[in-house]
């Protein structure tokens, strides 16, 4: 496990330095529109789809090292072809194939810590994304100053060192024996169907392409150029804020992780998905740094209050033998709102305003929110402790 926590870690690291760079780049070396940007998402979402479910399908039948190993040496290489094309178009390509190498990596990485007991799964959740957030936090603070120090492909090369450096640590870790039976010998279809007609399945999934979808087509891409074109912010600045809203995920993380009981975890994310809306619904209306910084680290603690409880719920309600193809179905659901979100959420801050995309985000996060408080009751007694 501590291979695959700490590969995590420096999967994010690198994933972190591009975080606030790659919208500079993008304006930078292609003249990219607010929709161009939040392209590059889309494209890796993509990616992320077309993988997601038939690793989750194949982890146990191809080997999950193989699978971690093969998707870290992917992404290097399409960050070192990234700074070597020169046609956007060829760029959307680069991450696209990228997207499909993290979804080797994660869906294996996460099926690996849903393996084990109802009552450490959150937590051992937790500390997956901790590791993911505590690389992001790093990365985040540190991509801005590389990118204006160090010129704008550091940041990719810099990325690609991790990816290497992670794929050796994977190699190296020797799989423990499953304390899980195998899953049965049917087909693909057949076992996904079993997995959707679990009790909870398919709202958790949209609750993840939900989150996905904010996460993605506002947080990460549009408000570091809310920062920068708004506010003025230089790059190093706008890098430390969004590490600001990283360092506020990874506390909340913590905290998430505690959540120990089924009906809690239930019933605590409708509250976690209003609190968040009503954050990002109020961003634009800000724009001293001072109040910028507080309201970032606000924001990654919602959006690290609720990270884990989808996936840890998915496991308290799917049988130990489809975990693999319950976690490559969400993840795809994931993928879905990395797609659609930052598709949707471009187009109307290039139609209107930066405001129209965080107040359209607020919203996506009330709907989503709405409906599940009032079945988390029902749920929580149907699945027990």
């Amino acid at each position: 496990m501590l291979a695959v926590v700490a590969a995590a870690f420096l999967f994010n690291l690198g994933q972190g330095v591009l975080r606030p760079s790659m919208p500079l780049y993008l304006q930078h070396v292609f003249g990219a529109t607010y929709r161009m940007v939040t392209l590059i998402p889309m494209v890796f979402g993509a990616g992320k789809w077309l993988a997601s479910l038939p690793t989750g399908y194949l982890l146990d039948r191809l080997g999950r090292r193989r699978l971690m190993v093969g998707g870290l040496l992917l992404i290097a290489g399409c960050d070192v072809a990234s700074v070597m094309v020169a046609a956007y178009g060829a760029f959307l390509v680069c991450r696209a194939l990228a997207g499909i190498g993290w979804a080797m990596f994660g869906t294996v990485a996460t099926t690996t810590m849903v393996d084990t007991s109802a009552r450490r799964r959150a937590r051992r959740v937790s500390v997956l994304l901790m590791s993911e957030t505590g690389g992001l936090l790093l990365g985040s603070a540190a991509g801005g100053w590389m990118y204006q120090g160090l010129g704008a492909a550091s940041p990719f090369g810099f990325e690609a060192a991790c990816m290497v450096t992670g794929a050796m640590l994977v190699a190296g870790w020797a799989t423990a024996p499953l304390a899980r039976p195998a899953p049965p010998p049917s087909g693909v279809r057949r076992e996904l169907g079993a997995v959707l007609r679990t009790r909870g399945v398919l709202r958790m999934g949209v609750t993840n392409a939900a989150l996905t979808a904010v996460q993605t087509g506002v947080v990460v891409f549009l408000f570091p150029l809310y920062l920068l074109n708004r506010v003025h912010l230089t790059p190093g600045a706008v890098g430390l804020l969004v590490s600001l809203s990283v360092l506020g995920r990874l506390l909340a993380l913590w905290l998430a992780g505690g959540i120990a009981d089924r009906a809690r975890r239930q019933r605590v994310l409708p509250i976690g998905l209003l609190a968040y809306a009503a954050l990002l619904a109020s961003v634009t209306f800000l724009a001293h740094p001072i109040a910028l910084g507080l309201w970032s680290l606000a924001l990654g603690s919602a959006a690290g209050f609720v990270g884990p409880l989808p996936t840890a719920i998915i496991g308290d309600v799917v049988a130990p033998a489809q975990h693999g193809s319950a976690i490559g179905w969400l993840r795809t659901m994931t993928d879905t709102g990395q797609i659609v979100g930052p598709l949707v959420l471009g187009a109307l801050a290039d139609a209107g305003d930066l405001a129209t995309a965080f107040l359209a985000g607020a919203a996506v996060l009330v709907a989503t929110a709405w409906p599940g408080g009032r079945g988390a009751s029902t749920r929580a007694a149907a699945t027990g402790s």
